[in-house]
């Protein structure tokens, strides 16, 4: 039977008003139900903002440490159910069971890792050029944070936006994915059972035009964090900015690797390969463009697309190398992009094809002769389809790289140190790569893009994380 799940108000879990629900399904068999959620409203929503702005001021004055010990009894309560939260994430999401059990554990890191820094949230002593006076900052939380995150990364990005609003002070609403929101849901439970004073965290599940509308839109929100397509962001911030809201937005990307003439090719291909087809290319950071330098671009294509055959597809939890897309609509997506790229006259090496089988399955597509004002070369596709563009020397492919109007991530493959580093000099993006796929992000430093693909505002991730959920006071004390 399916999971019966509600919202989560003030320390308790609720229906929602309307007394509406919406289904989750396993994607790899679509006809199996995996839960059933509010379907939640504005009014809803109203009230789950003004369980935040009661619970902000008590929260916000919590001791740091305190507030740190409660995420790292989170981390430790989400690892007790590591096996249980992957399980859930593959039924709802897709993922084979490998990359969703790093996504697991990559929340578990980021409640470890932000519980141990809210115990040095404070602010920086500075020296005054005054004698008898003390000169100092102040760290404090903004107040309430509205979060809206994707369905692609259900737990990870979640826990990258929660962790560090709650450890510099703030109460938070989110709306999860209404695709894959369970895993926020097991989340919110453990910070519950870790001691997180009711009002702190709520979670509401709904259409974004309803919750994230209102979310976005409400006076009572301080800050909104944003990840999903540009535009939808676009929306977001605008409506974000007009009563004054500092907003976070991370979108779409159109990533490449460049491979020089200089690069091993076997590597080359594998580096490539595991970027674009991981989780199924559903990912905001998957490469879709290989720039690849014309005299070693045959024998780089035939690698690549011999790695795009050799993947098997299955239900997650056998832990397959490719489950499947998250929805029908998703699939649908990928399948006329298949179309379009033959259209405009791009070679098809290999895949692009529905799979004659229950759930929404694709195979990785490698498309060559690909000319970098095509479609296939500009837009996101959110799927595992490669183009593959040749170019006659580096400074052709940085130009090729730069030429989209994303800039989330990018990698150079390239045995050139001088290469490498004028990759990283001249590329536009806000993660870049040497000699490495450009999927996979370490949770410690900034992340975000340049571009259409991020608001440019602040970062996530780190002591960047932290710098966007709180504002600091400058202190002149004499005496």
């Amino acid at each position: 039977m399916a999971d019966q799940r509600l919202n989560y108000v003030s320390g308790e879990w609720t229906e929602s008003h309307t007394g509406e629900t919406f289904e989750t399904t396993d994607p790899a068999n679509p006809g199996e139900v995996i839960a059933t959620y509010p379907q939640s409203d504005a009014e809803d929503t109203e009230r789950a903002i003004e369980a935040a702005s009661a619970a902000s001021d008590e929260w916000g004055s919590t001791p740091g440490p305190e507030r740190g010990r409660i995420l790292a009894k989170t981390g430790s309560l989400l690892d007790q159910r590591k096996e249980e939260l992957t399980e859930l994430l593959v039924r709802e999401e897709g993922k084979t069971r490998s990359e969703a059990g790093g996504e697991v554990q990559r929340a578990i890191d980021i409640f470890h890792y932000y519980g141990s820094k809210a115990s040095d949230i404070g602010g920086t002593v500075k020296s005054s050029s005054a004698r008898d006076t003390n000169l100092y900052t102040k760290n404090e939380p903004l107040g309430v944070a509205g979060l809206i995150t994707p369905w692609n990364y259900p737990i990870a990005i979640p826990a990258w936006k929660i962790a560090p609003a709650l450890a510099a002070g703030n109460a938070v609403v989110i709306k999860p994915a209404t695709l894959a929101p369970g895993v926020v849901h097991e989340m919110a439970g453990a910070l519950e059972e870790a001691g997180l004073p009711d009002g702190v965290l709520n979670v509401v599940t709904g259409p974004g035009s309803e919750v994230g509308g209102t979310i976005a839109s409400h006076e009572g929100v301080d800050a909104i964090s944003f990840t999903g397509s540009t535009a939808v962001g676009n929306t977001v911030y605008d409506t974000a900015t007009e009563d004054g809201k500092r907003v976070q937005l991370e979108m779409g990307g159109k990533n490449p690797t460049v491979v020089s003439d200089r690069a091993d090719v076997e590597e080359a291909a594998q580096i490539v390969a595991d970027g674009a087809f991981g989780v199924t290319g559903q990912a905001c950071t998957a490469a879709s463009r290989a720039i690849v330098h014309e005299d070693v671009y045959d024998e780089f294509v035939e690698r690549v697309a011999d790695r795009a055959a050799a993947i098997d597809h299955g239900h997650g939890l056998d832990d397959p190398g490719m489950g499947p897309h998250v929805s029908e609509s998703e699939l649908e997506s990928t399948l006329e992009y298949v179309d379009i790229a033959q259209e405009e006259g791009a070679t098809l090496e290999f895949g692009g094809s529905e799979l004659d089988r229950d759930g929404y399955f694709v195979e990785p597509a490698v498309f060559s002769d690909v000319d970098p004002e095509m479609r296939l070369a500009q837009e996101e596709v959110f799927g595992p389809v490669l183009a593959v563009i040749p170019v006659s020397d580096f400074d052709e492919g940085l130009a090729v790289a730069n030429d989209v109007d994303y800039g989330l991530s990018a990698s150079v493959v390239t045995d050139d140190h001088t290469e490498a580093n004028r990759f990283v000099e001249e590329i536009e993006a806000g993660v870049v790569k040497i000699n490495e796929k450009t999927t996979g992000l370490e949770l410690h430093v900034p992340f975000g893009g340049m571009k259409d693909s991020s608001s440019e505002t602040y970062r996530e991730q780190g002591d960047a994380g932290l710098d966007f959920y709180s504002i600091s006071k400058t202190v002149y004390d004499n005496y």
